[in-house]
């Protein structure tokens, strides 16, 4: 770390730390599995602009606590946002913001997938350059399951990486798959055992800090070029769909159904 290099953010949800230039961002509400509600969510856009321009670090590593990366939406969050459906309004610019920017990081962004990463979780970790998944772990982006649309970036990336047909039959069904078969696919770049994740991590991040940074940043910025297209041509309209699915009837049904844990009488309205 240089002595110019700026001081950590202190965030109420998410802790962050240099290890050299290395940035870890760790997702901390671990007895939640780091589902995502409104602090986190806030956080992530406050998390992921510092590491945009933090000078101090040439390499990101984004992770979970606990046993879980993260559970996606915090399930109260959820459900408070159907009953009062203004307050998504929010939402819907922090989440633009936390996608655009995790786009513009220069530096390369690595995924440590430690447990499941589910809905808003899928989606952090596969914006991601490189995604290093525990064996065991799931990932999988079921926002159709509580009658939302996959607006908030999972439209944008699972096409990217696994292929337009593929990507619809996961995003249209909400299927998880387990960290092993995404692997096979090329959802994620490896799948790993647990024991071995932060080996494998910690090896690839320093070969990554040993090479020519200027280079690796520089091509990093051109192959997301295209995905910085693609997410600006998407994510207003997926914004603005989940938006409409949040009023709907079967938004507030999928939520009783998960809590009732029960399989969901969709209405189609």
């Amino acid at each position: 770390m240089t002595d110019t290099a700026p001081a950590l953010p202190r965030l109420g949800t998410i802790e962050m730390a240099r290890e050299g230039r290395l940035l870890r961002i760790t997702l901390n509400r671990p007895d939640a599995l780091n589902a995502v509600n409104l602090a986190l969510h806030d956080d992530l856009a406050e998390a992921m602009w510092f590491a945009q321009v933090d000078t101090g670090s040439d390499v990101v590593v984004l992770t979970g606590a606990g046993r879980a990366f993260s559970a996606g939406g915090d399930l109260d969050h959820i459900e408070n946002n159907a009953r009062n459906p203004h307050l998504f309004d929010h939402e819907t610019r922090v989440a633009k913001r936390i996608v655009s920017t995790l786009l513009d990081i220069d530096k390369p962004v690595v995924c440590r997938m430690n447990g499941h990463a589910v809905g808003l979780g899928a989606t952090l970790a596969l914006l991601c350059d490189v995604v290093f998944a525990a064996e065991g772990a799931k990932i999988g982006d079921p926002h159709v399951g509580l009658g939302l649309v996959a607006g908030d970036g999972g439209a944008v990336i699972w096409a990217q990486r696994i292929g337009l047909t593929r990507a619809k039959e996961y995003l249209l069904t909400g299927e998880l798959l387990t960290a092993r078969k995404a692997a096979e696919i090329g959802l994620v770049n490896h799948c790993v055992p647990l024991e071995e994740l932060d080996a494998q991590v910690d090896a690839f991040c320093t070969r990554l800090l040993g090479g020519a940074m200027v280079a690796i940043r520089a091509t990093k910025v051109l192959t997301n070029l295209e995905l910085k297209r693609l997410a600006t041509a998407l994510m207003d309209a997926g914004i603005a769909y989940e938006s409409v699915s949040v009023r709907s009837a079967d938004h507030l049904e999928g939520i009783q159904a998960l809590k009732e844990k029960r399989a969901p009488r969709f209405i189609g309205r």
